[in-house]
């Protein structure tokens, strides 16, 4: 009613929100555009959400032997090239692969090794999937390529209910662990809805794969290498938008990275920062505003494997640093930052905590769903967690008041 009455006693058309920021109504007019924000009396700018950054090598390594200036793309290709010399048994397959792939990432494979182990498919993801599970069941190293993550949907049942639980269902008599599946991955900043997305997520419910996200030309070719040896189908994300921004000095030589080992890139005091693929040239840049404008010491770790992931890597930093900041290019809701925050949230075993203690093991399909009493942040991280800086113990953990807590989901 006194909102009503402010607006009946100014004056004609002048009576907007604008008059509320000055005159002798000036203070009612302020706190109610406070208690209201979504009053303002600006006009309102479409926010933009999107993030600057700049990729930054890693420092030039000996580890592998001699190596070679490629981007990410041209280290793809090297470690497929590594694999088709060293198996016999290896093959690549998807759309385009033949001539070189709409990224370039088998180019010349086809002429070198012949049309027998390199050759496109049909236009068919469940096909391309369906036959790199057949493939690898009777023995052979199958690298299939989804063109797109945003187009591997179709195939989802394949993965999830194939791939993943040959192993499971046949009691362990057959298996397709050799079956790898690489797709461009994320946003390149004018891919639109069908060349932009991220849906790791989707798959890191699923026990019985294995997924990987590298951040730069040095890690997807030790990690690609790495997948394709391991004994467990592996779905190999590649961030598109480093195809030929990332540039490294890559080894020539076959070399592997271990998977479910996250890499502690900057050590830090204050703030555990956690993220994998394009998203941690991001948090880098993070990292480096906080230290010079907060003064805060950004302890900055690249996950690489989404699924099994590194617990303890992340959760021994949190114990450090006492805080834990996650990023991703996923949508929020359901992202895999959620996973790593609740995770974190359990192993600090804090009874006061509104996230749900009672998960299933992981290896369950079923899993209980995290409280709907908290509503997550619409953009930028997933959650702020504050657990005790001496260690994950009962009731020492909470989380901070950076993280929105109002209505439901």
């Amino acid at each position: 009613m006194a909102a009503s009455r402010l607006f009946w006693r100014t004056s004609g058309v002048k009576s907007s929100l604008t008059g509320l920021t000055g005159g002798v109504h000036s203070s009612l007019g302020l706190t109610l555009l406070k208690l209201y924000p979504d009053c303002t009396a600006k006009p309102k700018t479409q926010r933009r959400h999107a993030a600057h950054f700049t990729f930054h090598p890693d420092p030039v390594t000996t580890q592998y032997g001699p190596t070679q200036k490629m981007n990410l793309f041209q280290s793809v290709t090297s470690a497929l090239d590594n694999t088709l010399a060293s198996d016999p048994t290896a093959v690549i397959f998807g759309e385009d692969v033949a001539f070189g792939g709409v990224f370039r990432c088998t180019v010349g494979l086809r002429d070198k090794y012949g049309k027998d182990r390199v050759f496109n498919t049909p236009l068919c993801e469940q096909g391309i999937v369906g036959f790199g599970i057949g493939a690898a069941v009777a023995g052979a190293t199958a690298i299939a390529e989804i063109q797109f993550a945003d187009y591997i949907y179709p195939a989802f049942d394949q993965i999830v209910n194939e791939a993943a639980k040959y192993r499971y269902r046949s009691g362990n008599m057959f298996d397709c662990g050799k079956l790898t599946i690489r797709s461009p991955w994320g946003c390149v900043g004018h891919g639109s809805l069908y060349h932009s997305q991220s849906p790791e997520a989707f798959f890191a419910h699923c026990p019985g794969i294995k997924i990987v996200v590298p951040r730069g030309p040095v890690q997807a070719k030790g990690l690609l290498l790495s997948c394709i040896d391991d004994q467990n189908p592996c779905i190999f994300f590649e961030p598109k938008i480093l195809y030929r921004a990332a540039v490294e000095q890559v080894p020539t030589e076959a070399y592997h990275i271990p998977l479910s080992q996250a890499e502690v890139l900057q050590e830090g005091s204050d703030l555990t920062l956690v993220a994998w693929g394009t998203q941690v040239h991001v948090m880098r840049e993070v990292a480096a505003m906080a230290q010079e404008k907060l003064g805060v010491s950004c302890e900055l770790i690249d996950l690489q494997t989404i699924l099994p992931w590194d617990k303890e890597t992340v959760c021994k930093s949190v114990v450090k640093t006492g805080r834990l900041l996650v990023s991703h290019e996923a949508p929020v809701t359901g992202g895999f930052a959620a996973e790593i925050s609740s995770t974190v949230q359990v192993r600090s075993r804090s009874h006061e905590s509104e996230i749900d203690q009672g998960l299933l093991p992981e290896c369950v399909l079923c899993r209980r769903s995290v409280s709907s009493t908290w509503r997550l942040p619409s953009v930028g991280f997933v959650g702020m967690i504050r657990p005790s800086r001496t260690s994950l113990s009962p009731s020492t953990s909470q989380i901070s008041g950076s993280a929105s807590r109002p209505s439901s989901a």
